[in-house]
């Protein structure tokens, strides 16, 4: 950025939570160095053995004449993947909670996500809802089960979980995409006639491991084998020490001691940075700033240029679950209860984010609301589960 004035890759880096100093240069976002190598091949394959299942759980969910072409798994970066998806979408993100850590998200076009919508409701030109988003996260859902099944199988990832799905329809460049390389499938979808691809998004590090459990290959960027720690680590568990806890060979003697304990004759006491080993060291504890007052100025330079940007606000008057079977036999008079009381405060939302509570007002012969307060950063996540 110079000059005061802000590109269009640094708004779109604001708007997906790319750092301003992830920004090279030239104002472009850096490009992120690739962290695995992913076996492509054998993730290829193994989506090309779920294609079928993907299709058949399609055709039964929506009563329509589905097909699915051969899939492709790549490694792509970010900003490959943006150059090959609609403006808008609709992003399902279905992250990994066990098993493994790492990003897992679904996307589709948003004329993708309205026909499978309009075919599953049976009704014309869907709306994008919220019920519209629960039907695509059942819908998808299914197809992470399968996989998740497939792995299981190999014994190699026990306890394999994601999150529950959330969809919602954003600009590509807000969906939460890896910034590092990633394992990117693209299924070729017929629904009805008309042809569509399903991207499939697997963190880099979650992908290597997927490979490995499949028997494929593939290693860390550096080249080399990553051990029982390694892998500990990336899967989110805590590193084991080794068995009859010995230690290993070459370990360094600790204050003149021997392994055993014994002193060793003649050797003087390891000194590290300047104390004996076994000396106490010095613990204080770290000082942090005030996280209040003044320490905005350099973030707020940046934000002010986004202030004309605009954003959805929808207030909800309250919210329920119901099953398909239950929602397909709705029809008019049918009355839905909700999960508000009379008189409760309704939620104020930007961009389906809780900000806010209210009250209903009536402006001339228009509906309002009047904000009784304001949601902390922890209420807005609770509000989010």
């Amino acid at each position: 950025m110079s000059d005061g004035v802000i590109s269009q890759d640094e708004i779109d880096a604001l708007l997906s939570g790319v750092p301003m100093d992830g920004l090279n240069a030239s104002g472009q976002v850096a490009a992120a160095s690739p962290s695995v190598n992913i076996d492509t091949e054998t993730l290829t394959k193994f989506a090309g053995d779920l294609k079928d299942s993907l299709a058949e759980n399609l055709k039964q969910m929506t009563g329509a004449e589905v097909s699915a072409g051969n899939p492709v798994a790549e490694a792509a970066s970010r900003d490959q993947f943006l150059s090959k998806i609609p403006e808008v979408v609709v992003a399902t993100q279905a992250d990994f909670s066990a098993g493994l850590k790492g990003d897992h998200l679904y996307v589709i076009s948003t004329e993708c996500a309205q026909k499978l919508v309009s075919l599953i409701n049976k009704e014309e030109n869907a709306a994008l809802d919220d019920m519209a988003f629960s039907v695509i996260n059942e819908t998808l859902s299914t197809h992470t089960n399968d996989e998740l099944t497939a792995i299981d199988k190999t014994g190699q990832l026990p306890g394999l979980a994601c999150n529950p799905a959330e969809s919602m329809s954003v600009p590509k460049a807000m969906a939460r995409i890896p910034q590092n390389t990633f394992a990117l499938f693209s299924y070729p979808l017929t629904i009805d006639g008309q042809s569509y691809t399903l991207w499939e998004v697997i963190s880099g590090e979650a992908a290597w491991q997927i490979g490995m459990a499949l028997g494929g290959g593939g290693f860390p960027a550096a080249g080399g084998a990553l051990n029982a720690a390694d892998m500990a680590s990336l899967a989110g568990a805590a590193p084991q020490p080794p068995r009859g806890g010995a230690m290993p060979m070459g370990a360094p003697q600790m204050g003149g001691m021997a392994m055993g304990g014994m002193p060793m004759q003649g050797m003087p006491n390891m000194q590290m940075g300047g104390m004996p080993m076994g000396a106490a060291p010095n613990v204080q504890a770290v000082q942090y700033p005030s996280l209040m007052g003044g320490g905005m100025g350099g973030d707020q330079g940046n934000i002010g240029l986004l202030m004309d940007v605009f954003m959805e606000m929808t207030v909800e008057l309250g919210r329920t679950k119901k099953p398909i079977k239950e929602i397909l036999g709705f029809g008019e008079g049918t009355i839905i209860e909700l999960d508000k009381l009379a008189g409760e405060p309704v939620d104020i939302l930007v961009n389906h984010k809780p900000i806010a509570k209210g009250e209903v007002v009536v402006i001339d012969e228009n509906f309002g609301v009047r904000i009784t307060e304001i949601l902390s950063p922890q209420e807005r996540v609770s509000e989010l589960r």
